[in-house]
Formats: structure tokens, sequence, C-alpha cells
């Protein structure tokens, strides 16, 4: 035992572990850069920097770490780059690492929801503020712990040094064991330094995850001030409306549940036939002239027409494959479309004046200046964000809001849409009616001037619905917002739409005031539709108002 504390305490071998770390440091910090480089090359668009990407990853995967040091160290002289043994040690382990360390980067981007992304499309973030907030964040976080054992392999690896005489620990052990003929009390010494270095990046690696934990308390302290899903409410923020957003007063006495909280602002009856008036003399809000998009040989527009006054409200009917929802994805350009043209408040968006596609940046300003809302079927709330931060960021990053009015504004609407209770719950912790809910105020947050709905309650079980459906309605009644609803909820859609659109195949089939349509239905495809929906029956009291 002497004998084994005696070399384990060796200044020899201590320096060797010094010179570990270094090959180690340098090999894992190159790795990361070349890494991202690498990832970025392969999720590019071009595909010439594609095939670049994954050439190298050939090259590296396919040859022998050993080979690779001796080239660093040996051959590179005959080109006039002559490299000290440690830092070609540090790059032949950066080089090789970096092919993996590119599949976890490219991997954590991947697997971020897609609907998340199109969500932070539809609010208007560029895709360098896509990345940072949305994208990138998670993909860290889903990194970590292959980043750890990727650091634990970097340091084993860092031992094949030896080949091109780097005095890391291995060799110094072998050399001390070669004129001393202690092997084994040398040796277990080594392994224990290893088992010291290896057990420190484990160690640090679960305090990196226990701080990156979603489920953690929030705190400002330290690293998480760093973090954009950690940011914590102003202190002495209150819960005070943003400007037009009404909320209940602290004499009002508070609802005993969500449903009480729903029902408090019940709409009024209203005469459809005054409102109509109003609405033919409001100006255009949305204008679909023409536009066609198929995918292949599958037609899913096909020459579809549309116009939408300020104001109004349109639900889309049809048969699933219809295109209600590709005709709403185009509205907002999130989808591309082969012939035809869109218009929102007067303006071809998507498109520079000169009639040239614009800059997926130039794209998502474009978006955010119009106002175009959209509401999905998937709720695509931002996983790594709370409530309050996922209405509260976009605001921030996109309309540069300051921190206290995002928040304001978020609380004001959380609370409209009952939810006030719960604006520090991460999605995974609400149901799926409350995360609609939570989208809802999401696109409300910024002030669109066009709200598009995508079958809003279609992943909801059915006792969920119906919450949903009454905050969409109260917005309807109480907002005057112009609204776009795809749906099969016929008596919403009798309820709270102006005008009723039927699609089939592509094509506008029928189109009229809600009532008129549904109950008097013209065409045979939409008889048939209403015949199969007849389980939601149509109303017949008075229906509610719209201001």
């Amino acid at each position: 035992m002497d004998l084994f504390l005696h070399y384990l305490s060796m200044p020899y071998l201590i320096q060797g572990m010094s010179f570990t770390l270094a090959a180690t440091g340098i090999g894992l910090a190159g790795g990361v850069v070349v890494g991202l480089l690498l990832a970025a090359l392969q999720l590019s668009r071009h595909k010439p920097l594609a095939a670049i990407a994954r050439g190298y990853a050939v090259i590296f995967r396919g040859t022998p770490l050993v080979l690779q040091m001796i080239f660093f160290y040996n051959a590179l002289p005959h080109v006039g780059i002559k490299l000290p043994g440690l830092l070609a040690a540090g790059m032949a382990l950066a080089f090789n690492e970096a092919t993996f360390i590119a599949e976890m980067f490219r991997s954590g981007v991947v697997g971020v929801d897609r609907g998340q992304v199109l969500a932070g499309q539809a609010l208007g973030m560029t895709p360098r503020v896509l990345m940072r907030r949305i994208v990138a964040p998670q993909a860290l976080r889903a990194m970590i712990p292959a980043m750890g054992n990727e650091t634990v392999s970097t340091l084993k690896n860092s031992s094949l040094a030896s080949v091109i005489a780097v005095q890391e620990l291995t060799l110094r052990s072998s050399q001390l064991a070669s004129s001393t003929f202690d092997f084994f009390p040398v040796f277990f010494a080594s392994g224990l330094l290893y088992l010291v270095l290896t057990g420190a990046i484990s160690l640090a690696q679960l305090a990196i995850e226990a701080r990156f934990d979603l489920d953690r308390p929030s705190t400002r302290r330290g690293l998480a001030r760093w973090l954009p899903w950690r940011q914590a409410a102003p202190a002495g923020l209150s819960l005070l409306p943003a400007p037009g957003v009404a909320l209940r007063t602290a004499s009002e006495p508070e609802p005993e549940s969500e449903k009480a909280a729903l029902a408090d602002a019940a709409p009024a009856a209203v005469d459809r036939m005054a409102r109509a008036a109003r609405l033919a003399a409001a100006p255009v809000a949305l204008r679909v002239n023409g536009v066609s998009k198929a995918y292949g040989p599958q037609a899913v527009l096909d020459d579809l027409s549309l116009t939408v006054q300020a104001g109004e409200v349109v639900a889309l009917l049809g048969p699933s494959g219809s295109g209600k929802s590709t005709l709403l994805r185009c509205i907002n350009h999130l989808e591309s479309w082969d012939a035809g043209q869109i218009h929102v408040g007067g303006h071809r968006l998507g498109y520079r004046p000169d009639g040239q596609l614009m800059s997926p940046s130039d794209l998502a300003r474009e978006r955010a200046r119009l106002g175009v809302g959209m509401l999905f079927q998937q709720f695509n709330l931002f996983a790594h964000l709370t409530a309050r931060e996922n209405v509260a960021g976009p605001l921030r990053w996109v309309h540069g809001w300051s921190a206290d009015d995002a928040d304001q504004r978020a609380l004001a609407l959380l609370n409209k849409v009952g939810l006030g209770h719960r604006v520090d719950a991460l999605p995974r912790h609400l149901s799926g009616g409350q995360q609609q809910r939570v989208a809802i105020a999401r696109a409300l947050a910024p002030g669109p001037s066009v709200l598009l709905l995508d079958e809003p309650t279609s992943a909801l079980d059915p006792e969920l619905v119906n919450e949903v459906l009454e905050v969409i309605r109260r917005l309807a009644v109480e907002e005057g917002l112009t609204m776009v609803i795809s749906t099969h909820q016929l008596r919403f859609a009798a309820e709270v739409a102006d005008r009723v659109v039927f699609l089939s195949g592509g094509r506008v089939v029928e189109s009229g005031p809600a009532l008129e349509v549904l109950q008097h239905p013209q065409a045979p495809a939409l008889a048939r539709f209403l015949r199969v929906m007849a389980a939601d029956t149509l109303p017949s009291a008075p229906l509610p108002a719209k201001e």
C-alpha cells in the first residue's frame, strides 16, 4: 500500500496527468468548434456543403485515431507545418471528435419538434432568433448526457498520444513501470488517477444537468441568469392588464374554477343583419386570388379564391384533405404555392415590390409587421418555456418589447383565458385544453390583424373541447378580430362565424352566411357533409354578439 501511495502522489505521474488534461482540453475545444461548423454544413439547404461535411465524416470516422495523430505529427512537416507533439495530438483528437460532436449537434437540432419551429416562424421569428431562442436551448439540453460521454471518451483516447511521444499519463506510467518493474502499483495508481478525472467529469455533467433542469425552481443566481428559458418575473410585477385587455379587479370574487372564469363573459345577442351590414362596409383584410398548390401529382388547392373583410369571422368546413390546413399555411406563407396571389391588409405577404420572394429573415419580419397570427392543431408551445414565457418571449425577441411590458401583456392575456394561476407552468404540466389556451394567448399577444385557427380542438379530448371553443367564442365576441377558422364543429361555426366557406377538392364549393349555408345547403357535397356531421346539432337560439 505504501508503494501504491508513493506512486499515486509522484510528481512524475501528476505531470503526466496535466499533459492528458491539456490534450483532452485541446481536443474537446477544437472538436466543438469544428463540430458546430460540420453540423451547420450538414443542416444547410445547399447540397454541396452537406456533401463536404459527410465526406469529412467518412474520412475521420473511417480511419484509426492513431494514424490521424501520426499524420498531424509526422506528415504535416512535409508541407511546412511543424507542430509540437501535444498540439498535434490535441488537433488529431479535435478533428476526430468533431465528427461525433457534429452528429450530436445535428441530432439535437433535428430532434426539436417541427411544430415549435413552425410556431416560431408564424410568430415572426427570424432564423437566427429561432435558432437562438427555441432550437438551440432544447438541442443543448438534449446533448448534455452525450457530451459528457464524449468528454470521457476523449480523455481516454488521449492515451494514444503516446504514439507520438507526448508525455501523457499512460506513457509516463509505462516508462515508470519499465524502469522500476513495479507494474501493478504503477498502473493501479495510473488507473486511479484516470478514475478521478472521469469521476470529476461525471460530477460536472450531473451538476450541469441539474442546472439546466426545467423543473428546478427558477433562480436568477449563477448560470441561470444566462439561460434564455429562465426569465424570472421582475420584482414587484403586478397582474395589471395591457392596454385594451380587461381583467377581473381585486374587488371581484375569484371564480370557483376555470370553467367559471371562462363563463364570466357570456355574450349577448346581436342582430346578424346589422352586423352583416357593418362588415360589408369594412375594408378587405385578406384576399386570396386563384391560389393553386400541389404536392407532386396531388393537387391540394385548385384556383381557390377567398375575400375576408376586417372583423369578419369565416369558418372553413370540408372533409379531411379538402385543403383547409394548406390554405391557412399558405396565407401565413408557411407553405409556398404554385400559382395565384395572397394579400394581407393590401400587402402581398412574402414577396418584395419587384415580385421576387423575400429571404427567410425578411419574410419573418413581414409576418410580424402585418400581424398574421396562427393557432395550430397540436398547440406547438415551446416546450422549454413556461406559459408566461411562451407569451412574453416572442414579444421581446420579435417586437422589441421591454421585459416588464411583455410580462404585463402575458399575465393579462393568461388571466383573460383563465390561466392566471398557471403562468409559471411548463407545457408538459398543463392539460391539452390549457395548452391550447396558452397558444391562444400567445397568438393574441402582438395584436394580430388576422388570426388563423387550424382545427384548434382536433387534438383535444372531448371534455376539453368546449373550454377552448368558449375562449375563441369570447375573442370573436369581445375583440372583433378577423378570424379564419378551420373546424369540424358545426354548432360552433353557426354560433360564431359570420360566413361559412365549404371546401372540397381544393376548391370553394359553397360560401355564404353561416346559418343560411348550414341550414339550407345548396351544394350536394355540402349536404352530404352535413349529414355525416349531423351529430353536432345546429342551434336555433339567438346567436352571440361579435362586438
